[in-house]
């Protein structure tokens, strides 16, 4: 199909993505109207956690919003993958690439961590979608950084993201002037607030172009990483997420396909007490308890038992 092979988008539409994505945003945004009741929920489980947690959600049918550290900054770990996937598609969009665009693997490029593409072999071809694909579905370490680089890099990625009105999301690694933020927050920088407008922009085709945001949806709904946040949902109801993980921060960004009404949250955290890489973390108990909270909200007459999934196997 020629649209998935070039992505190559009509100039009306493009016209249409660039001029009017941010003022439909900010209009939004001024009429969000605070769940106070969610709120309530949602912040004492925030404030149990030990550490620093962030929880932002926002009801796409309804335009209730829950802010809790809302707007505090936040290490994005691989969650940082999400703006360098919108660079690609932006850099595709723009005809540098196109979604077919034949690529070679280097082992030089290996990269250690999640992924599968540190264990290809010197010389393995593949193409650009492979590399964005495994980026966002597995995590790839060294797709990542591959894609970073035929984004333009950070300052690349970093200029989108300012002239769509986020001032706080960032690419640290690699990008010059950022090192002290670089070791500060690591790879990427978010807020909950930020990170969950930029899902939303992509659930709502206002991300580059409809069609690129219709494919780096379709990419997100198949998350490798699915014992989080995504594990209290059913697993008949299509959700869109990236879950970005360091020693002493957990996070994850999801936006829910739920029969009553989309809604999208992000829950981070940092200067976590508990750095264990197991099952029960407590950061990843505090996704999947959210995740479940909101389900039970948005879906009361739902038969999916939330809680009883999300602690299956972490009691």
């Amino acid at each position: 199909m020629k649209l998935l092979q070039q992505l190559n988008y009509k100039p009306i539409l493009l016209f249409a993505a660039l001029m009017f994505p941010l003022p439909v945003l900010q209009t939004a945004s001024a009429q969000y109207k605070a769940d106070k009741k969610l709120e309530g929920m949602l912040k004492a489980v925030a404030d149990s956690f030990h550490g620093v947690a962030g929880i932002y959600v926002h009801n796409l049918k309804t335009n209730r919003e829950v802010a809790i550290n809302a707007d505090t900054i936040f290490p994005t770990a691989s969650i940082i993958k999400v703006p360098i996937l919108v660079g690609m598609f932006d850099q595709i969009q723009q005809g540098t690439y196109k979604y077919h665009t034949p690529l070679v693997y280097r082992d030089s490029m290996s990269r250690k961590g999640s992924g599968l593409m540190q264990f290809f072999k010197d010389s393995t071809k593949t193409d650009v979608r492979t590399a964005i694909t495994l980026m966002i579905t597995h995590s790839d370490n060294a797709a990542a950084v591959w894609c970073e680089r035929m984004a333009g890099g950070g300052s690349t990625i970093n200029t989108w993201l300012d002239a769509h009105g986020f001032k706080d999301t960032r690419l640290n690694a690699r990008t010059p002037g950022r090192e002290t933020a670089r070791q500060q927050y690591g790879w990427g920088q978010t807020t909950p607030r930020e990170m969950a407008k930029l899902a939303a922009m992509i659930r709502n085709e206002q991300a580059v172009s409809p069609e690129a945001s219709q494919t780096m949806y379709r990419i997100m709904t198949h998350s490798f990483w699915d014992e989080y946040a995504l594990f209290s949902l059913p697993p008949y109801v299509q959700a869109a997420s990236k879950q970005g993980m360091v020693d002493d921060s957990r996070s994850e960004i999801v936006v829910v396909n739920a029969p009553h009404g989309d809604y999208v949250f992000y829950v981070a955290t940092k200067n976590n007490k508990d750095q264990r890489w197991v099952e029960d973390n407590e950061a990843w108990q505090l996704a999947r308890k959210v995740s479940a909270m909101l389900w039970n909200y948005y879906e009361p007459h739902s038969d999916w038992k939330a809680e009883a999934a999300a602690s299956r196997y972490w009691q």
